[in-house]
């Protein structure tokens, strides 16, 4: 469990690492929103290393002092992370297919990428293996920021709708994990009297 919890730290490091190189290179590039210019790939990539970082720290500490809490805790922000790769990972590929679209202002954000002679196979109107090479005219063009801000606009309730719904469920989870813990320290209290 400690090795585990250290590699989460080294991930995170790693991450965190990541960040800070963007951050340092890629300047305001990789900012996703014109209103908020501090909501950049770069300061993402940094929060989420230093999460990951404290949570390694938190699976090595729990391992070490043998926290049943801790390792619990731990657990449950494994699972969390879990699924929240899981959605990233479907939204990375849905939401430039779903929104008929290409860099966060227009299809020029991946010219500074790629030498201003290309963009990713994801931007083409009809997908194919390098078709997003020298042929604008069959590359998307509409900003994916105004497209997905409009998106979240159309769908906010039922957006609050399913977080709420996912919210309660995991409280009720944790409320079961830690009835289950409680009724498993009872009968290891039991059985060594």
């Amino acid at each position: 469990m400690r090795l585990f919890g250290f590699r989460l730290q080294l991930g995170g490091c790693g991450i965190l690492g990541v960040g800070i190189w963007l951050s340092v290179t890629q300047g305001n590039f990789a900012t996703l929103s014109s209103s908020l210019p501090s909501l950049s790939a770069a300061n993402l990539l940094i929060a989420v290393g230093t999460i990951i970082m404290v949570i390694g720290c938190l699976g090595c500490v729990g391992a070490v002092k043998e926290s049943r809490p801790l390792l619990l805790a731990f657990f449950i922000l494994l699972l969390l992370i879990f699924f929240l790769e899981i959605l990233s990972i479907m939204l990375f590929f849905i939401y430039q297919d779903e929104f008929r679209c290409c860099g966060v202002t227009n299809h020029t954000d991946w010219f500074e990428v790629y030498n201003a002679t290309r963009v990713p196979d994801s931007c083409c109107l009809e997908y194919s293996d390098n078709c997003g090479l020298d042929n604008p005219g069959t590359w998307w063009t509409a900003p994916c920021y105004e497209r997905v801000k409009d998106w979240l606009n159309d769908n906010l309730v039922a957006l609050w709708i399913f977080a709420l719904c996912t919210a309660l469920t995991q409280v009720m989870t944790a409320l079961k994990i830690n009835d289950f813990c409680n009724k498993l320290s009872h009968v290891f209290d039991i059985k060594t009297a």
